[in-house]
């Protein structure tokens, strides 16, 4: 049996979702495909997909060979193509996770711009609200702005995530006036998990931290801004979801002379896929072209 031409089919009838889809990408008939599948089942004595006549689901063992499957179907093929010819145009498939919030307000444009620009690449783009190994998932990258360190992981930072203090009018006006940052103790505010209830400022005198008790503990910052928009509390967001809300009148900065401690948004790259050049491709794109 040729394994790898069969972890290649059961890898592109994962990705496209169906027989017929991987087949006209493949440039073979659905018959083929069928076969492939039902040999490599057949081989590793377990069932990959559950058939009916409409659709074709992936086996909880079918998605756990799919997870270290795609890295290694992408190493294969990109080995082949170092050999058949001098590196190009950077072709081939990637594998993404980006925060969702984040890539419907930025990303996507940027990531819709990479691929035209590179028309041999395709593109598989998870959203995921959460930080995660990227290795665990077959992943190519990961893109996230939460501190984290994997082993065997490549941290690129990106852009800088720039936070803001803000509150709406009517909390203001509600509740005493916030002059200094251990005010903050006595507010309503609106956290996010990922940032934690410690909250850190630089000022003049160097850096302060204070602990604040959340009314509301998220893990979306779109949800703060609708909180911190109607009037429940204190929330520090990033600029590029706040910016609108402030621009409008409807959030107020607080406390500009003491500014909230900026983190990084990074790409998270397995070690052994710097040197694949359509990743090296899209890390300087992002680099290049992504404002924040």
């Amino acid at each position: 049996m040729d394994i790898v031409t069969h972890v290649q089919t059961f890898v592109a009838v994962v990705r496209y979702g169906n027989f017929s889809e991987a087949a006209r990408h493949l440039g073979v008939v659905p018959s083929v495909i069928a076969k492939r599948v039902s040999q490599l089942e057949t081989e590793l004595n377990t069932k990959l997909f559950e058939r009916t006549t409409r659709r074709v689901t992936v086996t909880e063992q079918g998605e756990k060979l799919y997870a270290r499957a795609t890295n290694v179907v992408a190493e294969f093929e990109e080995l082949v193509r170092s050999v058949e010819r001098d590196e190009g145009k950077p072709e081939g498939h990637l594998k993404v996770m980006a925060p969702t919030t984040l890539t419907m307000t930025q990303l996507g444009q940027v990531f819709c711009g990479f691929l035209q620009k590179n028309p041999g690449i395709t593109l598989e783009l998870t959203l995921e609200d959460r930080s995660t190994n990227p290795s665990e998932g077959g992943f190519d990258m990961a893109i996230s702005g939460r501190a984290a360190s994997y082993e065997g992981v490549v941290d690129v930072p990106l852009r800088p995530v720039k936070p803001l203090l803000c509150a709406s009018p009517s909390y203001l006006r509600a509740h005493a006036p916030i002059n200094h940052p251990r005010d903050l103790a006595d507010c309503a505010c609106l956290v996010f998990s990922a940032t934690g209830r410690n909250w850190t400022f630089q000022s003049s005198r160097g850096t302060l931290s204070i602990d604040v008790h959340p009314r509301l503990l998220a893990d979306d910052n779109h949800t703060l801004l609708q909180a911190a928009a109607a009037g429940l509390g204190v929330a520090l967001l990033p600029y590029y979801i706040a910016s609108e809300a402030i621009a409008a009148g409807e959030l107020e900065i607080l406390l500009p002379d003491y500014a909230p401690q900026e983190n990084w948004f990074k790409a998270y790259v397995p070690r052994r896929r710097m040197g694949v050049q359509r990743v090296k491709a899209l890390l300087t794109y992002l680099q290049d072209n992504w404002v924040t």
